[in-house]
């Protein structure tokens, strides 16, 4: 940059602000002012101070502020390792030679380290070591007596005729010319070799590393697909794609507008619009994106070849706006363009090729048409295989999207499998604090939250929150996500106290980090919805989902699915209220939604038909409830495996309509196709209470009155654990317990059971609700008989 003094200058301002209070440094922060210079920066760099300090400090935490401060220091520093390195590597005559370097490694990474053995390892800084074996032992001592800490003594081999990451020996340039020091530039990566303990200390251990050179294959593939993702004209560019990836978007606004106002070329000029819309994309301003990616674009197609497959990553990122905005059509619009483009330039091994075929997958999971987005998934991974190492983090996202896509077809064991391979990977490839972690353990904790092995999905949450502390700020969205999920377990276990505290959580994060039309809002919102809902407080729930419809309706196009979601909820609670009106009134926005949406077969709209059927229940229209239950199982097994939670859903619900409708011989037969289901595949057990009840239900019309005790005791019996004491749900079994035990003539009972449901529906229900009317009656009648 043309301001490289004042950059200089500001970067001693704000070190004189950090070392305020530490005059020694401060006289050294007024010569590094003075006398800086390109040419020292190693002798800065070397030198016991603030620059050594403030560096590694942000290079170990990813602090994006002092790295853009320090950015042409990591630049100078770079390149005089190059400098020194072709200056120097004649005189090593080509024979190899051993550094050493002692450290400490906290115990989980040194286990990580000695199953890795034989793979390849990369230290995230400049990396000093020296030819003094002695010393370096002795620094590999002193750690190992430090709590928590495995002492290492490195062993390097450096092969000097072996074309690979530029080392300098800094015996002419160091602030110690004493010290006999070879430096490494950033990201060098080593093949680990023999692991041996000293002795019987079982804390103080040699590494053999030796320096991999550039036609080490392993390492090739690893390195060409990092320097694409890491891509950049200048070296300001490529730290602008550092503070992109660790989150630190105001700076990389901030860098790239002022590397767009300086730029001369429009080779420039693309990339600088293209991380723009990068950097839009990220902040969910998809107007925005859009209009940065399209310019880039415009300027690339007038500069590069029209099958240039930079022209394709173009297209491709325009296709990922819509993707997100819900417009599925013009998403696959864009993904074929870049297709086409690809397949005329590129061999069809070429790791691009999964990065499209990814992207459409997505599309089409988004879709509901699973067996296509499978079908691209596993052409992703099939290349992923081909192309990379089999411990590259990019096998981590195929394996990940595959998971999620049995996931959503209720094949939770499958997905189980390919969440854990993405999870072993992770853990070989991966710090233990990378945010790819937190993903695959959310991952795993959401396939358990859906089989209601609610432990097992706080346990995995927990992992992944404490990686999410350890490393962001407390106000980070990903933890407001993490908190949401955890309050799901919460909603799924009954306990509405602890799902609540969650979910404010949750959303008093994102209140105070995104703008209030964040889509981000709209899920808190929903979130609090539902679980006021669940709560039996429906005016509250109403509240909360009117507020997410609001941010929703501003931000997505009309026809976007999350739009029908929200729809969804609305016509939920309103049932709950008895307004069946509104109910089916928003119903009829969510199905007109989903008509435009999705395809005909898409399984969103199995659970709009079920909500209308239970609408239609409510509202005692029986014969228009059994044709939306029949529309919904239809659905569903157009999409879904035979034994899915949802299809026994379906079935429960329709043996419920024939009950209603006085089919007891019909209802018997569907509700059982539901236990079949139920009881022998991992589910919510919340479905199984609802078959149990309508059993007992059926069974009490039919008179068999003992069959009818068992069945709605099961039933009340899951129903007490998962819910709170004055839950609506509750009060409803209550009532059917009061009427059954007043056909056996068992009035005390009935009276004490009708009491308890009159009392909730009176704490929680409206006083004109058709189910408190109903349950006075029945009060009434039990009265008569005592």
């Amino acid at each position: 940059m043309q301001q490289e003094k004042q950059t200089i200058k500001d970067f001693a301002a704000f070190c004189t602000k950090e070392y305020k209070d530490d005059n020694n440094e401060l006289e050294i922060i007024k010569e590094f002012a003075s006398n800086y210079e390109p040419s020292n920066a190693i002798w800065w760099y070397t030198r016991e101070c603030f620059t050594y300090k403030m560096l590694n400090k942000a290079l170990r935490t990813l602090n994006g502020d002092i790295i853009v401060r320090m950015g042409f220091f990591l630049r100078d520093v770079h390149r005089q390792i190059q400098e020194l390195y072709e200056k120097q590597v004649s005189q090593y005559d080509g024979k190899p030679f051993k550094v050493y370097r002692g450290q400490g490694l906290y115990a989980d990474d040194f286990k990580k380290l000695e199953k890795n053995k034989g793979g390849l390892i990369s230290f995230n800084n400049f990396l000093s070591t020296s030819s003094n074996e002695h010393e370096s032992f002795i620094f590999a001592g002193r750690a190992s007596e430090k709590e928590g800490m495995v002492g290492v003594l490195f062993e390097i081999t450096i092969d000097p005729s072996i074309s690979s990451i530029p080392f300098a020996s800094l015996k002419e340039v160091s602030d110690s010319k004493t010290e006999e020091e070879i430096l490494f530039s950033m990201h060098t990566v080593f093949r680990t070799g023999e692991i041996q303990k000293f002795g019987d200390n079982d804390y103080l251990y040699q590494v053999e590393l030796k320096l991999t050179s550039d036609d080490d294959e392993q390492l090739r593939q690893l390195t060409d697909s990092i320097r694409k993702e890491a891509a950049g004209t200048t070296g300001w560019a490529r730290l602008g794609n550092l503070l992109l990836t660790i989150g630190q978007l105001d700076k990389a606004e901030e860098l790239y507008n002022t590397l767009l106002e300086q730029a001369v070329t429009d080779i420039d000029k693309v990339v600088f619009y293209h991380q723009l819309g990068v950097m839009k994309h990220h902040q969910r301003q998809y107007k925005e994106a859009v209009s940065f990616y399209e310019k880039s674009n415009k300027l690339m197609i007038q500069i590069r070849p029209a099958n240039d497959p930079a022209v394709a990553t173009s297209y491709n990122n325009i296709g990922l706006v819509y993707e997100n905005i819900g417009d599925y059509t013009k998403a696959l619009e864009y993904y074929d363009k870049a297709v086409k483009i690809c397949k005329e330039s590129l061999p069809e091994n070429d790791p691009l090729f999964a990065s499209e075929y990814n992207n459409i997958a997505v599309v089409y999971k988004n879709m509901g048409d699973y067996s296509t987005a499978l079908e691209y998934y596993d052409k992703a991974l099939k290349i992923s295989k081909a192309s990379l190492p089999e411990n590259h983090p990019s096998l981590c996202t195929s394996y990940n999207n595959i998971g999620d896509v049995y996931s959503q077809m209720g094949d939770y064991n499958k997905a189980l499998e390919y969440y854990h391979k993405d999870l072993e990977i992770a853990k070989k490839a991966l710090p233990d604090n990378h945010p790819d972690l937190v993903t695959c353990y959310n991952n795993i904790g959401v396939v358990y939250k859906n089989i209601a092995e609610n432990s097992k999905a706080l346990e995995y949450y927990a992992k992944a929150l404490k990686i999410c502390k350890a490393i962001l700020s407390e106000n980070h969205p990903l933890l407001a996500s993490l908190y949401n999920n955890i309050g799901l377990v919460y909603n799924n276990m009954g306990d509405y106290p602890r799902c609540l505290e969650n979910y404010r959580e949750a959303l008093k994060i994102r209140e105070s980090a995104l703008l209030p039309s964040d889509p981000l809002m709209a899920i808190s919102y929903s979130n609090m919805g539902s679980i006021y809902d669940s709560m039996g407080d429906y005016s509250t729930a109403l509240e909360y989902f009117e507020k997410a419809l609001k941010i929703r309706e501003a931000v997505l196009l009309p026809n976007h699915p999350d739009l029908a979601t929200i729809h969804l909820n609305l016509a939920a609670c309103y049932e709950r209220i008895g307004n069946y009106l509104a109910a089916l009134k928003a119903l009829q926005n969510a199905f007109q939604i989903q008509e435009k949406a999705f395809q005909v077969d898409n399984p969103a709209f199995a659970f709009t038909f079920n909500r209308f059927g239970s609408v239609y229940r409510a509202s005692k229209n029986y014969t228009m409830a059994l044709e939306y239950f029949e529309k919904s199982l239809s659905a569903f097994q157009k999409t879904l495996p035979d034994k899915h939670p949802y299809i026994a859903l379906a079935y429960t619900n329709i043996g419920d309509v024939n009950r209603l409708m006085r089919n007891y011989e019909k209802a018997l037969s569907f509700h059982q196709k539901a236990l079949d289901i139920q009881e022998n595949v991992q589910c919510d057990p919340s479905y199984c209470a609802t078959t149990y009840i309508n059993l007992g239900e059926t069974y009490r019309e039919m008179k068999d009155y003992s069959t009818a005790l068992k069945y709605l005791q099961k039933g009340l019996h899951i129903r007490e654990q998962q819910l709170p004491k004055y839950h609506p749900d509750l009060a409803a079994v209550y009532h059917r317990l009061a009427k059954l035990y007043l056909a056996t003539q068992e009035y005390n009972s009935a009276m004490n059971n009708v009491q308890q449901a009159v009392d909730i529906a009176q704490e929680k229900l409206a006083s004109n609700h058709p189910h408190l009317i109903e349950y006075r009656e029945t009060f009434e009648d039990i009265r008569k008989k005592l």
